[in-house]
């Protein structure tokens, strides 16, 4: 018996060469399609690079940010490309630091402000002690002060601050060229400012002291 001739329609029909016109190959096609699209432009995506500004030097809290204080860089940042400071967006007029952005450090948007939007401002204070070696800006301090009882005497140290953050450090030279004190900027919050004022305006003895466990 022949099987050829035993085949139903439907199996014959199931056995045909499917055709361009098939909607099934058509929506498998753009599927396909739609997949390769989305590929490549994740990849674009991903090497796309966006021109932000990097610190030239360390920007201390409160110093003005001008074109000579940064330098524009391209870097892959995909989503995270808003939270820095872009170069398309330019330098916002009279900005100043907010925190302490390091040397080469993207500068985050977050680290850009307005004077009068600090809540800690610098403060120098002149030490003769010197620091320890490797002391740098963002580093914490704790400041005591000897208030002047007459001429020649002083009370006992007092802690007035505790870990204040190290805005900017120099060295000073006697005339030997050797060190001969230290300015110490340091970040004063307006509570404790009219103390610390009212402290140095009487000479009194300010010692600085690293407080290295201090913001750990």
């Amino acid at each position: 018996m022949d099987t050829r001739a035993a085949q139903s329609p439907t199996e014959a029909l199931r056995l045909k060469k499917p055709s361009w016109k098939d909607p099934r190959l058509l929506t498998g096609l753009l599927l396909v399609l739609a997949s390769t699209a989305g590929v490549i432009a994740l990849l674009q995506s991903q090497n796309t690079t966006t021109p932000v500004y990097s610190a030239r030097e360390n920007l201390a809290v409160g110093s003005t940010l001008t074109a000579e204080d940064l330098v524009a860089i391209s870097v892959r940042l995909g989503d995270a490309a808003d939270s820095y400071l872009l170069v398309a967006d330019g330098i916002p007029e009279g900005a100043v630091a907010t925190r302490l952005v390091t040397r080469s450090e993207l500068v985050p948007a977050a680290a850009v402000g307005a004077a009068d939007e600090l809540d800690r401002k610098p403060v120098g204070l002149t030490v003769e002690d010197r620091l320890p070696t490797g002391t740098a800006a963002g580093d914490r301090v704790d400041v005591w002060v000897s208030l002047r009882t007459d001429t020649n005497t002083y009370e006992e140290p007092q802690l007035l601050l505790e870990a204040a953050e190290v805005a900017e450090l120099t060295l000073g030279e006697s005339a030997l060229g050797a060190n001969s004190s230290t300015l110490v900027q340091v970040l004063v919050d307006d509570a404790a400012m009219p103390e610390l004022l009212n402290a140095l305006s009487n000479d009194a003895r300010i010692a600085v002291v690293l407080n290295p466990g201090a913001g750990s």
